[in-house]
């Protein structure tokens, strides 16, 4: 595929666009036994939904299954809420925003070809912010997240055409059935899987070598492993500090988008999986932050190198690692930066070859036009941004193959 846009004389590879799902998504294929603990979603009269986790009702945020609101329109929104406190973040959602492209696959690869977007990772939007809500019945979250696979390989397919990746979750809650579904979806072709940042259930690490054998599979398969933004138990955490425990997104305090939210989720699961030694048993794995943002991984680069020393004579649940940590980061891990972080920067720390272009698109919070991601790179050299806008990720997803 050639595409000449924005500028650009080659195609993009995106490593951040979603689609958004219909009301079915997690019920659709659900086993018949566990249909009382299925996450449904019924429209009141007031053309609203309600979501309900099995019997627990879901406000975390109002779901976008039939409206939401232009892709990119983020700043339009905060700032009308900053005029008049009484409006709300639905009073943005229309019909008419929600493209058929945004819940076709056909129409989806219609669209990618005028924005010059030869491949995407495809992430959900509804499907990542329910997992900290099954947290205590790993029945409920299998059977949930199996058939929300299912669903995704019907609408979307794991790597339909070598153009639309969309990833299964999996959730780590109980190793045997993540393992089993893991197997299920590779047999299936998928080449990216996405798994929740944060802690499994509420106190094990994903680097306890009991999961070895789901990393493992990965690690031989050459399949990657995306950790992408969505909900986590650390909103409940909070509470410590007199915050309400696990409020709607829109509701949250600035602590807890500060503390609770994007940061710490993922830098502590990737400091659990570099100082658990999960890369220097299994040296081939792959791991991609997506929209996470990336003004953490200075810091924490930083971090990981000066506490290992501090912490030579303690505990290293899956053997101590070699090396400096910051070097394993550099090895096994890309990251997608926010368009609103100096991604020149992110560059120059870790090279080209490790930074990923990711537009969001089509949120809100997201970029309008995928490929002026590219304009933002004015101090990265035309060779490292072709790295950054699509060689990365081409290479990555084995696209010449």
């Amino acid at each position: 595929m050639t595409s000449v846009v924005n500028g650009l004389d080659y195609a993009v590879i995106d490593a951040d666009n979603h689609y958004y799902e219909p009301a079915d998504c997690f019920s659709r294929h659900i086993e018949a036994k566990f249909r009382d603990k299925a996450i449904t979603a019924t429209k009141r009269d007031d053309e609203s939904w309600e979501v309900k986790i099995g019997s627990k009702p879901f406000d975390f945020f109002d779901p976008k299954f039939d409206r939401t609101n232009p892709p990119g329109s983020l700043l339009t929104i905060l700032r009308s809420k900053d005029t008049n406190a009484s409006i709300k973040w639905s009073d943005f959602y229309s019909a008419d925003n929600m493209l058929p492209s945004f819940q076709d696959r056909d129409q989806r690869l219609a669209l990618m070809d005028e924005q010059g977007i030869e491949a995407t990772i495809m992430l959900p939007s509804f499907g990542v912010a329910v997992t900290a809500l099954m947290q205590d019945d790993a029945d409920q979250m299998y059977a949930n997240y199996v058939s929300y696979n299912r669903w995704i390989e019907e609408d979307w397919g794991f790597a339909a055409d070598s153009r639309i990746f969309a990833p299964p979750l999996i959730p780590l809650l109980d190793v045997d059935r993540a393992v089993a579904e893991l197997d299920r979806v590779m047999s299936l072709g998928t080449r990216v899987i996405a798994i929740p940042p944060g802690p499994i259930g509420n106190n094990r690490s994903p680097a306890d070598p009991m999961y070895d054998p789901f990393w493992g599979r990965l690690n031989d398969s050459g399949v990657l492993v995306a950790y992408h933004l969505g909900d986590s138990l650390y909103p409940e955490t909070s509470a410590a500090w007199g915050e309400r425990p696990y409020p709607p997104v829109r509701e949250m305090s600035a602590f807890q988008w500060a503390f609770n939210h994007s940061d710490r989720p993922i830098m502590e699961t990737i400091g659990q999986l570099i100082y658990g030694n999960v890369f220097g048993r299994f040296p081939e794995l792959k791991v991609l932050s997506i929209e996470n943002g990336s003004d953490w991984v200075p810091y924490l680069l930083r971090l990981l190198d000066k506490k290992k020393g501090l912490g030579r004579y303690g505990p290293w649940i899956g053997g101590r690692p070699v090396g400096r940590p910051s070097d394993t980061f550099r090895e096994h891990v890309w990251v997608a930066p926010y368009p609103e972080d100096d991604i020149d920067a992110l560059v120059e720390l870790l090279g080209a070859e490790r930074v990923l272009f990711g537009s969001d698109y089509p949120h809100p919070e997201g970029m309008a036009e995928p490929a002026q991601f590219a304009d933002i790179m004015q101090r990265s050299t035309p060779e490292e941004v072709r790295l950054v806008m699509r060689d990365n990720l081409a290479g990555l997803l084995d696209l010449a193959r």
